[in-house]
């Protein structure tokens, strides 16, 4: 098996805002769509990100621990300026961090279970061939 994707759950009520935020902010292309899903790739990467619409009514307590990861000279202010368009598009967000060097994004209203992560490029720096 080779790895293609991960998938987490957006809220239903936002599903189409996140959409348009990971395009407009971090570029990502629509890859494939479906009545309950979409599959979307940033350019460069290999990796694939599913979104499933859910009205599911429990949020995860611990979904901090449930990232989208992304890495960044800048890692708070790109999530603050991510927050800040969130913000204007009606979503309610948290920048909180891990350390000083990882830091996450919520939408309580929108993450059903995860939360989106920047950190400093040094952190992925596994020291590890593959």
């Amino acid at each position: 098996m080779k790895f293609n994707h991960v998938a987490n759950r957006l809220d239903l009520r936002y599903f189409e805002t996140v959409v348009e935020m990971l395009k407009v902010k971090l570029g990502f292309v629509e890859l494939r769509r479906t009545e309950r899903a979409i599959w979307l790739r940033q350019p460069g990467a290999n990796i694939d990100l599913q979104f499933s619409r859910s009205s599911s009514a429990h949020r995860d307590a611990d979904k901090i621990r449930s990232q989208v990861s992304f890495l960044s000279e800048t890692p708070r202010a790109e999530l603050e300026e991510l927050a800040t368009w969130a913000q204007e598009h009606g979503m309610t967000t948290e920048v909180g961090s891990y350390s000083d060097r990882e830091f996450y994004l919520d939408a309580p209203e929108a993450f059903i279970d995860f939360v989106i992560e920047a950190m400093r490029p040094e952190l992925a720096d596994y020291g590890v061939a593959v």
